[in-house]
C-alpha cells in the first residue's frame, strides 16, 4: 500500500479541511504492460481482475467509495453513486465518504468544492466537453454561488503537446472570443497548439469562478501519467474529490 500512497498527487489548493482530493499515477498497482501498473480503466483491454484490485487498493487507501462513471465526452452531471456506473462526464455529492471520480489520459480533470466544505464535484473535460460546457453544467449542479467555488485543474495534455485543428479554436471563440489567446500556430500547416488550462480558466471566469488552482502538469511529457496521445494502448488514471466522514 505504501507504493500507492507515496505515488499519489495531493492537490495544492485552499480547500476546507472537510474536503480531500487526490490524483493517482501509473504506480502502485498490479496491471501488466502496457497498462503498468495502476490502471483504473475497465474499458481499455486490461485484465478485469487487475483493474478490480487496483480500484480496491484505492478505496482502501482512504476508506472511500469512488463513484465511477462511463464517460462519453458529453455534458451529463450525475449524482455520485458508488452503486451505479452512470453514463456521465461529471458527478457531484454532498455525502461524506463518496468520492466524485473521473478517469483521464490527456483530457482535463477538474475538481470542485464550495468554501464551506459541504459539496464537491469532479468533471472530465476533453476539448469537446469543455467547449460544450461540461464545467458550467457541473457548476449548475453544484448549486453554489460562483464566488463560493474553488476549482483545481488536474494533469492534462499540455500546451506544448496539444495539437488541434482550426475547428477547435472556432468552437471556443464562437462563445468566448477571448479564447483565441489560448491558441498559437503549430509547426504544421492548418494546425494550432492549444492551452486547455487557459481555455478552462476563461470559461470558469466567464461563469464567475475566479478561485482556480492547479494546471501545468502535462500528461504527454510526464511519464508518471497515462497518456493516450503518447501511448494509445494504455491505462487511465483517476482524479477524486470527497468529503471526509464526520
Amino acid at each position: 500500500m505504501n507504493g500507492l500512497t507515496q505515488s499519489l498527487i495531493i492537490p495544492d489548493w485552499p480547500a476546507p479541511a472537510s474536503v480531500r482530493a487526490c490524483v493517482t499515477t501509473r504506480e502502485g498497482g498490479i496491471s501488466l504492460p502496457p497498462y503498468a501498473s495502476f490502471n483504473l480503466g475497465d474499458h481499455v483491454g486490461d485484465d478485469p481482475a487487475a483493474v478490480a484490485e487496483n480500484r480496491r487498493r484505492l478505496s482502501d487507501a482512504f476508506a472511500i467509495q469512488p463513484a465511477w462513471l462511463k464517460q462519453l465526452h458529453g455534458l451529463v452531471v450525475a449524482d455520485a453513486n458508488p452503486a451505479v456506473v452512470a453514463e456521465a462526464d461529471a458527478s457531484w455529492t454532498d455525502q461524506p465518504g463518496i468520492a466524485c471520480t473521473v478517469m483521464t489520459a490527456d483530457c482535463l480533470p477538474a475538481l470542485f468544492c464550495d468554501r464551506a466544505g459541504t459539496r464537491v464535484a469532479a468533471a472530465h473535460a476533453g476539448w469537446r466537453g469543455l467547449a460544450g460546457g461540461v464545467l458550467e453544467a457541473t457548476l449548475d449542479r453544484l448549486a453554489v454561488p460562483p464566488e463560493e467555488v474553488l476549482v483545481w485543474l488536474g494533469p492534462a495534455i499540455g500546451p506544448q503537446a496539444f495539437e488541434v485543428g482550426l475547428e477547435v479554436r472556432d468552437a471556443f471563440t464562437a462563445v468566448h472570443p477571448e479564447a483565441a489567446a489560448a491558441f498559437v500556430d503549430g509547426e504544421r500547416p492548418g494546425k494550432l497548439m492549444a492551452d486547455i488550462y487557459q481555455l478552462a480558466r476563461i470559461r470558469l471566469a466567464a461563469f464567475g469562478v475566479t478561485a482556480v488552482h492547479g494546471g501545468g502538469l502535462c500528461t504527454v511529457n510526464d511519464s508518471r501519467f497515462f497518456s493516450y496521445r503518447r501511448t494509445p494502448q494504455g491505462g487511465r488514471f483517476a482524479s477524486l474529490v470527497w468529503l471526509q466522514p464526520r
